[in-house]
């Protein structure tokens, strides 16, 4: 029998990319056989065209709520279940009726939390919780994009938004870093915005003074490969940075304190900054930035 291990977890763009390197992890222990993701759709679709997973499925299609109930699981929703030879849930690990019923349908149930109770990073967490630790560890350090770039090519990629406006580096910040960069070196400055970045890109812009390319809403995968083109990036704590270091991209990504040692990036081509609006933390961003593009990551 064909291997098939389907993963559940419909967490955001960061989450499930904090994800990559348990999935390549499970992936190589089972050879030949498919993984199969349910989650947000685009998210889904994006890990297929990154070769990461073999088929997506919508979460909200499964008919998961079934196995929160006593009530019988729908005929479909167990036939499905039954179908493959592992299912790993990063979903519902709080609700015990959940854990037992889905036990009952699959062969090989793994249900465990999303993030971890403590600081542990949330990618060596999500390894810890299948049994393919040492092939993961060592996938990890990989990133899913080109490992290497022409130095004398590709932009300064920019997100200034993120998933909430405490998360975000301020606007003056970023203007400042970039200012400080373009002087130094020729090349094109572009700015991602995504459907909740507006106003975040729009107090960014009135604060620049170079031409600037302005990127807004791409799908997924067509965003990914940007930024696997881009010569350096620069963000805050959002998905968007996240995806930047899984595409190999030399990323510098500013984050709150508390929120660093968690969600630092897997990926070996991004460095992660505190965010703590110190007299030195400009100095810092600047010298990545600059490291990056003189290539002293790759």
């Amino acid at each position: 029998m064909e291997s098939r291990i389907l993963i559940i977890h419909p967490g955001a763009l960061g989450d499930v990319l904090q994800a990559v390197p348990a999935l390549r992890g499970l992936r190589a222990e089972a050879p030949g056989g498919r993984l199969v993701f349910a989650g947000q759709p685009r998210l889904g679709r994006l890990l297929v065209a990154l070769g990461v997973a073999d088929e997506a499925r919508a979460f909200d299609g499964l008919g998961l709520e079934a196995l929160f109930t006593d009530e019988p699981a729908l005929p479909a929703l167990a036939a499905f279940l039954g179908g493959f030879t592992r299912v790993v849930s990063w979903f519902g690990s709080r609700e015990p009726t959940y854990v037992a019923r889905l036990g009952a349908l699959v062969a090989d149930p793994i249900v465990a939390r999303p993030v971890p109770d403590d600081d542990t990073p949330v990618w060596r967490h999500l390894i810890a919780t299948v049994p393919a630790t040492a092939l993961a560890e060592r996938e990890a350090v990989a990133p899913i994009g080109p490992a290497a770039r022409p130095p004398a090519s590709g932009a300064l990629m920019i997100h200034a938004g993120s998933g909430g406006t405490w998360k975000q580096w301020p606007a003056e910040r970023f203007a400042e870093a970039i200012a400080a960069v373009a002087a130094r070196h020729a090349l094109p400055v572009v700015v991602h915005e995504g459907p909740a970045d507006r106003a975040a890109v729009e107090a960014l812009l009135a604060r620049l003074d170079g031409p600037v390319e302005r990127l807004v809403e791409p799908e997924l995968p067509a965003l990914a490969a940007a930024l696997s083109l881009a010569r350096a990036y620069l963000g805050g704590d959002s998905g968007v940075s996240h995806l930047a270091a899984a595409m190999g991209a030399p990323s510098v990504i500013l984050f709150p304190p508390a929120h660093l040692p968690r969600w630092t990036p897997w990926s070996p081509t991004a460095r992660p900054i505190a965010m703590t609006g110190g007299a030195d933390e400009m100095t810092g961003v600047v010298r990545e930035l600059e490291r990056a593009l003189s290539s002293a990551w790759r």
